[in-house]
Parts: C-alpha cells; sequence; structure tokens
C-alpha cells in the first residue's frame, strides 16, 4: 500500500515526481483552487489560462497533466477536477475533496512519490485527501503475486508515496487524523483483497484464519466455531446454507474490549464466499461476480480491526457468518425446514435466498450477550440494488432514531446511502404451514422483505440497523474517484465513524 506522509515543503519545493493541485469549475472556465498558489506562481499566474487552453474544465474527477515550468522541484504538474467552485466563503466538501485525490492517485500509477497540494484547511480535510489518495492508489495483486503479461518496469505499479501538503506534521489533529487515515484505509484495501480473491482461494477456513492471524496482531479475540461446534450448538441457518459444500462453514467471533468503555457494539457481517444459489441455481451470467458475497463479512472484519488498531474506548464483537452455498447432493432443498439458532423454524423455499439464513443465526447468536446496538452488514438482496442503484446502499431498522442516526453518519463520512422501511405486511407473507416462517415471502420490496426476515432475530430491546450494501460493494463498471472496479469496501467507514461515535457517547 501507498506511503503517506505530512509534509512541510511547498508545492514549489518539494523533491516528487509529480505534484497534485486541484481546480474547480468556475462560471468562466477553471479556477484554480488554495494549496496551489505557489504552483500558479511558477506559471507567471497564468495557469488557469493554460489548463483552459488544454480543455480543462475543472469537472469532477477529471485530470490533466503538465509538464512543470522552471521554479518547481517535480517535473509534472497534475490538475485534478474537484467540480463545481464553492460559493464565496465556503470550502469543498470533504467527499469532493476525497474523490479528487482518489482520481489523482489513479492517474498517477507508476509514480514513485506525489505531493498533494489540494484545499486542506484543516485537519478534517487533511483526512478526506488522505483516505482518497490512499484508497484510490489501491491495486489488486493476485494470490501467487503474479498476473498475465505483468509489467516489470513497475510503470502499472500504484502511487508509492503520498506527501500531503499543507498539513501540519507536528499538530496533534493532524497527526491523529493521518494515523486513521491509514489504518482505515489499509483495512479497506484488505477488505478489498478478500473481495478479490478467487473462491478457491477464499473459503469459510481460510477467512477464520485470517481473522486469527489479524487477532494475533493486533490484540483482539478471535473465537472460531466450525462444522461440528455448529451442528452442536444448533446453528440450523449456517450449517444448513454450508452442507452442500465441501468446504464447511464456520461463525467467527471478534472480540474487542477497552478498559474504559462504557458501550458495546456488536457488528454482524454476511459472508458466503461463493454463492451459486444452490439448488435454486442461479441463472447463467449471475455466477461470475459471486465471490463477493461475502462483502459484508469483509466490512465487518475491516471496522473491528480498525477499531482495534485506533484503540477506541467502546467494546465491540464482529460476528462473521461464514459458508459456501453450493449445490450438490447433501444441499438443502427447496420444501426443507431448518432449526435456527435460538430454536425459530424455518422453511427454505429458494435455496439462493441464504444470506438470511446464516445471519438470523448470527444476529441470535450476537443478541444474546445483549450489546447496546447491533448493525449486520450484507450483500443480501438484488432487489436493493434495483430500489437503489449500484452506488448507494439502503438502511433499515427496528427503531426510526437508530436508522436517523446510522444513515447520517453514513453521509458524514461520504458514503452513499438511504433510510427504508420495514412494512408490518410484509412479515405476514413470510407465513409457512410447517414452520415458524419461510425465508421468501411476496416478491414486491424484497430488500425490505430480507430485512423483516432479519429483524425476527434481533433481541428484544436492543437497537438494531441492517445495511444491504448489494448494489455498492462490488463496481463493475470503470474505476472513478477513489472507487476501483472490484471490490469497494462499502459500509467500513459507516461502521467505524458508528464506533467513535459510540465511544463518544453520542448515541445515547
Amino acid at each position: 500500500m501507498s506511503a503517506l506522509t505530512l509534509s512541510t515543503s511547498s508545492a514549489a519545493t518539494l523533491r516528487a515526481d509529480a505534484i497534485v493541485i486541484g481546480v474547480a469549475k468556475g462560471p468562466k472556465g477553471p479556477v484554480v483552487a488554495s494549496g496551489a498558489e505557489t504552483v500558479d506562481k511558477a506559471f507567471d499566474g497564468k495557469l488557469a489560462a493554460v489548463l483552459d487552453t488544454l480543455g480543462a474544465t475543472g469537472g469532477e474527477g477529471e485530470t490533466t497533466k503538465l509538464p512543470a515550468p522552471s521554479g518547481l522541484k517535480a517535473p509534472l504538474v497534475l490538475a485534478v477536477g474537484l467540480g463545481d467552485a464553492p460559493a464565496k466563503d465556503e470550502g469543498f466538501g470533504h467527499e469532493a475533496l476525497r474523490r479528487a485525490a482518489g482520481s489523482a492517485a489513479r492517474a498517477l500509477t507508476g509514480v514513485k512519490k506525489a505531493g498533494f497540494a489540494l484545499p486542506v484547511e484543516d485537519a478534517e480535510a487533511a483526512a478526506a485527501v488522505a483516505e482518497g489518495a490512499l484508497l484510490g492508489a489501491y491495486s489488486f495483486v493476485p494470490v501467487d503475486g503474479s498476473k498475465k503479461n505483468a509489467d516489470k518496469s513497475g510503470k502499472n505499479a500504484p502511487l508509492g508515496e503520498v506527501a500531503l501538503l499543507g498539513a501540519k506534521p507536528r499538530d496533534k489533529a493532524f497527526k491523529a487524523a493521518a494515523e486513521r487515515a491509514t489504518a482505515l484505509t489499509e483495512e479497506m484495501n484488505r477488505a478489498r483483497d478478500l473481495v478479490n480473491l478467487p473462491p478457491n482461494d477464499l473459503t469459510p477456513k481460510s477467512f477464520a484464519a485470517t481473522a486469527q492471524a489479524a487477532g494475533k496482531e493486533h490484540g483482539f479475540k478471535v473465537e472460531v466455531l466450525d462444522e461440528k461446534a455448529l451442528l452442536k450448538g444448533g446453528f440450523g441457518g449456517i450449517m444448513g446454507v454450508g452442507q452442500g459444500s465441501a468446504n464447511p462453514p464456520r461463525l467467527v467471533r471478534l472480540g474487542y474490549t477497552h478498559p474504559k468503555a462504557e458501550k458495546t457494539l456488536a457488528l454482524v457481517g454476511k459472508g458466503i464466499t461463493y454463492d451459486s444459489g444452490g439448488i435454486s441455481l442461479k441463472p447463467a451470467g449471475h455466477n461470475e461476480t459471486m465471490k463477493c458475497d461475502m462483502a459484508g463479512a469483509a466490512a465487518v472484519f475491516a471496522a473491528v480491526v480498525t477499531v482495534a488498531r485506533l484503540g477506541l474506548r467502546v467494546n465491540v464483537t464482529g460476528w462473521l457468518a461464514l459458508a459456501e452455498n453450493m449445490p450438490s447432493g447433501t444441499a438443502i432443498r427447496p420444501g426443507d425446514v431448518l432449526r435456527m439458532y435460538g430454536g425459530k423454524t424455518c422453511e427454505v423455499l429458494n435455496t439462493d435466498a441464504e444470506g438470511r439464513l446464516v445471519m438470523g443465526d448470527a444476529l441470535a447468536r450476537a443478541s444474546e450477550e445483549n450489546p447496546d446496538a447491533i448493525v449486520d452488514v450484507a450483500t443480501l438482496t438484488g432487489a436493493m440494488v434495483v430500489a437503489l442503484g449500484n452506488r448507494t446502499f439502503g438502511v433499515m431498522s427496528n427503531d426510526d432514531a437508530f436508522r436517523t442516526s446510522v444513515y447520517e453518519i453514513a453521509e458524514e463520512t461520504g458514503e452513499l446511502a438511504w433510510p427504508m422501511p420495514l412494512p408490518a405486511e410484509l412479515r405476514k407473507t413470510m407465513d409457512s404451514p410447517v414452520a415458524d416462517f419461510a425465508n421468501i415471502g411476496e416478491r414486491m420490496g424484497g430488500g425490505l422483505l430480507a430485512g423483516t426476515f432479519l429483524k425476527e432475530f434481533v433481541g428484544e430491546g436492543i437497537p438494531w440497523a441492517h445495511l444491504d450494501i448489494a448494489g455498492p460493494a462490488y463496481h463493475e463498471s470503470a474505476p472513478f474517484g477513489y472507487t476501483p472496479k472490484g471490490g469497494t469496501g462499502s459500509g467500513i467507514r459507516t461502521l467505524v465513524r458508528l464506533a467513535e461515535h459510540t465511544a463518544d457517547g453520542d448515541l445515547g
């Protein structure tokens, strides 16, 4: 991963391979953003005019490369668009800075060191630039460390070092912002790696081993329940989904504690390491990306590790419900009845509605510890993608105030989210003549119905929120901003910020 440094150098004096400056979209053409004053001076005050001549507009994510004039130590200037220029006396939003830094980092593939001279008015803005640059520089490296026709020249290597200009290396707030950005993005990029791994390289067992190694490294407890323990413990949902695979399921509990913590937050993640649909096999064209169906568990894992690295004053448990959903002679069938953890029975009418089955077990188990709140994260339904598109996740809850808090925290971090209801009438459509309920109901409102199903397993009186990240968890189109093709790390920033608010006592 790219290194991050805070530099006191100016854009003109920094010894680097490139200098990144910001350009906004003004009413009469591009406007050079603050932070680039010394670069503009090197262009005799005509940088905006030069960019205009080259066709630059300052539009969001637009990048323009210019050879540096005399007066700059770096040989290259990269101008990146920040979008519309803000009103007078207003700064750029943190997400605009984050996306611009990400676009710049992607455009600097093969560069060893770049100075980022974007508008940094305070530590929060510095953190946004750092996050965007470090996430934008992400590149997935396969398990064997090679790619077909790999370029050994280093021209395709990610940006090596991000030097953040305008920051204050000796200021406690800026130092803390840099440390937080480093920890957060390193774990987000590790989660992206997990999502991008081929399903034959990431099984429930190997995912659990990754969690155990992280626990040893960062000082939190990890408990792994294998198939024997799951069977003995009555985890019928996880065992049912996993029984058709040669790779048996796991339930992993991550336990981070702080001696001065007053609140406990439980995070539950869906970890279907590959989802074929089971006996209700997915149609052709829908299987190729199903290695990403463990993105919820990856998000929970990354959030817990980040919390541990930051030493937040909150107790956090993470529950990774890991299974591989495969069709075989031992797989569950439509019509089977599973006894879920805690005793409720569920008629399986569609084996491709498997995520709610493993999550039901994990939610019931997490509720036994009576945390102050539970948040689950899952690539749960295609219906949520239909409703909200590919970049926005839905937020559902059994508590309107908690749903609002989670939604506002997502907005605060720059993640796109939208509050969704849990209509009471949907519960009746899951009634079953042979079990307490079925795993599917009426077709319309499928994302809301899945949330309604999960609600059945949340302990009474525990505020709970459900994040359906089916849309933004895996990006299949061209990269944009700091978002790569493939795994994105969706939900992680929201979970970490929620833990910070909980540690600060902001959630009651």
